[in-house]
């Protein structure tokens, strides 16, 4: 699938990282790359708030936050009706394959290891979802 084809019809993606480096880095690639709209929220009760306002395409949620980290906010997600439905790709450090595995049997949609290339991004995302 080529960038032209993922751009067909403009994506909603809700990034949830602690790291402001990291909401800017992924809303700058993923709108350079695909024009998808991207917004962000800085905590995992940020995360969830958003995503029952803004109903995005996908959730990209960073694992190791401060107060609620990202396992507890999928949990939060999938526990609501409003939200268990959104797709949800981790963005971690833990790229360990029993790590992954743990995520995976969470029932995450797939898992982005950090560091990544965030022109790539939509690329990753359209072939995780499989869009």
């Amino acid at each position: 699938m080529d960038k032209n084809q993922i751009s067909i019809s403009t994506k909603r993606v809700l990034i949830v990282d602690d790291e402001e480096t990291i909401q800017t880095v992924v809303q700058f690639g993923i709108r350079m790359a695909a024009g998808w709209d991207v917004f962000a929220a800085s905590s995992g009760l940020q995360g969830i708030q958003s995503a029952q306002t803004e109903q995005p395409d996908v959730i990209l949620l960073d694992v190791m936050m401060p107060e609620m980290d990202g396992i507890a906010t999928f949990k939060a997600l999938q526990s609501n009706p409003g939200t268990k439905m959104i797709p949800v790709i981790f963005l971690t450090a833990k790229a360990q394959t029993a790590e992954k595995r743990q995520f995976n049997d969470l029932g995450v949609s797939g898992v982005i290891t950090k560091p990544f290339n965030s022109l790539d991004l939509p690329d990753q995302i359209a072939k995780i979802l499989h869009w």
